[in-house]
């Protein structure tokens, strides 16, 4: 008989110590206001610092700050699921809960990661709104989009996500900025300053070393196209967003 055999496996009791779970129900609700991209129910939820709350959240270590941090990833990891499910693209989806699950790992306070995690919540919320706000790409537009997601630090062509895809270069082409109201170059530029001004605002890489990062040209041309949809040049940016957790609405 197997080490394994469920006679053997004795289930904890917490509840002489006071610990009890919320309701499935509760948690799948603030999922799937998330997954809407439903600033109001996530602000509620937010103000009543359900995150930190100690009622109704299982205890996952005796030391709070790995507690904590063990909830941050579930939580993460969960929101990550919802939302690829509800229309975000799964590379993307993944790539932003890597980077803040990875930036999560560095904090050292408890009051970090609860900032942190208000910051991550608000990013996946304010991403889905707005998805759904423009929700209206094709089978071939969202296998586009997962393309360039994937290969997002390299030089992306339309004949090779037209190769991949089996399509003609110029019907996907005109497909695109028909249902994005902007051509496939300028779509997969803005997706790589996104992600460049994490870099910008968490790390001390250099401006030139992340235009190199995203396969731009020349730093010029990465400041030319930064500057174009963020306002202002990189450097500007990193110094007044370095090392905070405040949302950037770029839209």
């Amino acid at each position: 008989m197997g080490p394994f055999n469920d006679k053997w496996i004795i289930e904890p009791d917490f509840s002489e110590q006071g610990i009890f779970h919320r309701k499935l129900s509760e948690e799948y609700l603030f999922y799937k206001a998330v997954a809407e991209g439903n600033l109001s129910v996530i602000e509620k939820n937010l103000r009543q610092n359900k995150f930190i709350e100690s009622k109704g959240v299982g205890k996952l270590s005796n030391n709070s700050i790995v507690n904590i941090k063990y909830h941050f990833v579930v939580t993460t990891a969960m929101i990550t699921r919802f939302c690829s499910s509800a229309g975000m693209e799964i590379e993307r989806a993944f790539r932003l809960s890597d980077y803040y699950i990875q930036k999560m790992d560095q904090l050292q306070t408890f009051e970090e990661v609860h900032r942190l995690h208000e910051t991550m919540v608000w990013d996946f919320t304010d991403k889905m709104r707005m998805i759904k706000k423009n929700d209206k790409a094709s089978k071939h537009v969202t296998e586009c989009k997962n393309y360039i997601y994937a290969h997002i630090q390299e030089r992306i062509f339309v004949e090779d996500i037209a190769k991949e895809l089996r399509l003609n270069s110029s019907y996907l082409s005109r497909l695109f900025k028909s249902e994005m109201d902007q051509p496939i170059s300028k779509y997969i530029n803005q997706q790589k300053i996104r992600l460049s001004m994490n870099l910008l605002r968490y790390s001390d890489e250099s401006i030139l070393d992340i235009a190199n990062k995203f396969s731009f040209s020349s730093q010029s041309h990465f400041i030319k196209h930064f500057k174009d949809y963020v306002g202002m040049t990189p450097k500007v940016f990193r110094d007044q967003h370095y090392m905070t957790f405040d949302i950037v609405n770029i839209e």
